[in-house]
């Protein structure tokens, strides 16, 4: 038990407590008055072993003190060992320490309203480190999955790819470590028919067809495991992408531009090329504290959800500033050899100009890159980001040299919100349509 963070503000539980003692102390004032009254004026006789309990061998001031300090410590292990019989019958997703979901309830309530647009691993690892400070999180994510177990479902019960939305749920499931490892699990070959499909898109498809909706299969898969925010979508439709490279070759689909290694990309773009957003998805971009747009792949990831044109033209009106999360690490066959200033020039040439007030980058010391990875650290040319906020931070995961350290990358981003402000940019120079489709 964190006494922490009971006793810290916003809990509403210190008030709770300091009447409880006081009616402890005021129960027990009555109890000792009435035997000071039986032992004077009844001529009642108590044991002589009550000599010792009453500690009638010390000094009265410090006899006293010392049976208030008991009094004291009992009566504040009976408070918290009441409340965790009870909270742990009534709230399922308890799991034995009131201090943590008096904190995440009551606390963490009280933080930022950020919005994540993306998908991938990228987008889990941020939420993962953002859930720790605020559950006032949206997770808007992409539908244009097409890979493995995924697009299985999707072809089959022509349901919205659940992968991204599984790892999101996965990333701020309020739950065991063994939940998230559960919802990622993957049968092999030893299931026949079952081959491929995570747990967590079995899950989500099987509340799809419960529900009657994707939308409402998230909200419901949602609640059963305590989700420290929301999973949305960024559109509702049956959107595939597409992709060209740099010497005129059509890529179709999103797994195979995921796989891609030959001739760079020049760009991509989804069909139907502007399919309506999810409401749900622009209102919690339009009533955010923070935007984030990244980390994840930039062609698979993050430009599936920003060519969508309300999503961009929501972007631009927010009153929240808005910031690019770049890759500590290029991907192999997308964008080898990418600078920051690359990976933002990509994203302005597919939604006609600026539209991100920060780019926050890693800056510091971090793990070598094996050659074997095919993959570079991109480089920061600061003149080369005329227009943009230049935010740094040491944010390399030790553990996972090609990714974003959660807690780091949390860190960073709401260390910063203080200080961010939305910027005034130009108009974009063409829609969304007009640049893709020729």
């Amino acid at each position: 038990m964190r006494a922490w963070q009971w006793l810290g503000p916003g809990t509403h539980v210190k008030r709770w407590l300091v009447l409880l003692l006081l009616a402890v102390a005021l129960a027990g004032l009555g109890i000792g008055l009435l035997l000071a009254d039986a032992y004077k004026s009844q001529n009642i006789r108590f044991p002589g072993i009550t000599w010792y309990f009453t500690m009638q061998f010390l000094d009265r001031g410090l006899r006293g003190a010392l049976l208030m300090a008991l009094g004291l410590m009992l009566a504040i292990g009976a408070f918290f060992g009441l409340n965790r019989s009870l909270i742990g019958l009534l709230i399922p997703e308890y799991r034995g320490n009131v201090a943590d979901l008096v904190r995440s309830r009551r606390l963490l309530a009280r933080g930022p309203h950020v919005t994540c647009i993306g998908g991938g691993t990228g987008m889990s690892g941020l939420l993962r480190g953002l859930k720790e400070y605020t559950t006032n999180i949206s997770a808007v994510v992409t539908v244009a999955d097409e890979g493995s177990s995924s697009g299985l479902l999707r072809q089959a019960l022509s349901v919205p790819p659940p992968g991204d939305a599984r790892q999101c749920i996965a990333a701020l499931a309020d739950a065991e470590p063994l939940v998230a490892h559960l919802l990622e699990y993957r049968f092999d070959a030893r299931t026949p028919g079952l081959e491929g499909h995570s747990v967590g898109n079995l899950l989500l498809a099987a509340m799809t067809e419960l529900t009657g909706s994707f939308e409402q299969a998230l909200a419901a898969t949602s609640r059963v495991l305590a989700v420290r925010g929301r999973i949305l979508p960024a559109t509702l439709r049956d959107v595939r992408l597409f992709a060209e490279t740099a010497d005129g070759e059509r890529l179709a689909g999103e797994a195979v531009i995921d796989h891609h290694r030959g001739a760079p990309l020049a760009r991509v773009w989804i069909a139907p090329e502007r399919p309506p957003a999810f409401a749900e998805a622009i209102r919690a971009i339009l009533d955010a504290d923070l935007v984030v747009v990244g980390p994840g792949s930039l062609y698979t990831s993050l430009l599936p959800n920003l060519l969508i044109p309300e999503v961009v033209a929501a972007l631009r009106a927010c009153r929240a500033p808005c910031v690019y999360v770049c890759n500590v690490a290029t991907e192999p066959g997308a964008t080898d050899g990418y600078s920051v200033a690359d990976h933002l020039a990509a994203i302005e040439r597919h939604v006609g100009g600026q539209l991100f007030d920060a780019v926050l980058v890693h800056q510091g010391p971090a793990p070598a890159l094996r050659p074997e990875w095919q993959v570079s650290r991109p480089s920061l040319e600061q003149q080369q980001l005329a227009g943009y906020r230049l935010l740094t931070a040491q944010l390399v995961s030790a553990a996972r040299p090609t990714r974003h350290d959660p807690q780091l990358l949390a860190k960073a981003l709401l260390g910063t919100l203080p200080s961010l402000t939305r910027q005034a940019h130009q108009p974009a120079k063409a829609t969304t349509a007009e640049v893709l489709v020729s």
